[in-house]
């Protein structure tokens, strides 16, 4: 990603540098909002939601972090004993997530992941709506077989994403339905991250995927959802616990 698109990646790295951050999430239909923010990405473990300070302990062996940001997993892990590789597109949150801590950070976005990349995993961690980067569930098909390819015969993916047949909020109700008028599944997103005067996104290369080079494309799923994207993969799929912080899922 050039420094010019890393919207998030300044972002956190200002945080990191004591600067306060606003990041705006603008959606392809108009929809404007503001993350969690900044802090979010630095918490410490006992400031986690339950539920990810739950599914954390669920790591075993050595650690794939995807999309690790500025490294709150990939830190907590690693000072748990585990050996962690921590990777992600933005540069400059690799850059931070250095400077935090994480020993083993990498610039690679997950389509270039790979076994004579990265070596084997014992677990893969996909916090934060991370496995809403599978995009759609073609793409998902295709990258979970990856990962199998990437992990060792007892490995687990520990994932979260959302139920976002929760919300009752009219304009998310008619985003919904403005995507299955698409041909789309309710819950794929198509997100632009702006800080300051930088405007960014990841083009996903799935052939399913038309998202602009300047918008990340999410797709939320929800549990019986994600069981159909594993079939043929050889994974299986359990769901652990629903978080109410935000209507979170985690797999394993």
């Amino acid at each position: 990603m050039k420094p010019e698109l890393d919207a998030f990646g300044q972002g956190v790295y200002d945080f990191y540098q004591g600067e306060p951050v606003v990041e705006i999430i603008e959606r392809d239909d108009g929809y404007i909002g503001t993350s969690r923010g900044a802090a979010g990405y630095f918490a410490p473990y006992s400031e986690w939601p339950l539920d990810e300070q739950k599914a954390s302990q669920l790591a075993q062996g050595r650690v794939l972090d995807v999309g690790c940001g500025p490294g709150r997993v990939a830190l907590y892990l690693q000072e748990q004993g585990h050996e962690v590789v921590g990777i992600d597109n933005s540069p400059l949150a690799i850059e931070t997530a250095r400077l935090c801590g994480v020993k083993n950070a990498r610039v690679l976005s997950l389509t270039q992941i790979s076994r004579k990349e990265l070596g084997i995993f014992d677990t893969i961690v996909m916090f934060g709506n991370n496995f809403g980067l599978f995009g759609n569930p073609k793409r998902a098909k295709w990258l979970l077989r990856r990962f199998y390819g990437m992990t060792t015969a007892d490995g687990r993916i520990l994932a979260e994403s959302r139920n976002i047949y929760a919300r009752n909020k009219p304009e998310h109700l008619a985003y919904h339905e403005r995507n299955r008028k698409r041909g789309r599944l309710p819950g794929q997103l198509r997100l632009r991250v702006r800080y300051k005067t930088i405007a960014n996104g990841l083009r996903h290369d799935a052939t399913e995927i038309t998202c602009k080079p300047d918008r990340l494309c999410y797709y939320l799923c929800r549990s019986h959802a994600s069981m159909v994207h594993v079939e043929a993969t050889k994974l299986r799929i359990r769901l652990l616990s629903l978080g109410k912080h935000n209507g979170g899922y985690y797999f394993g």
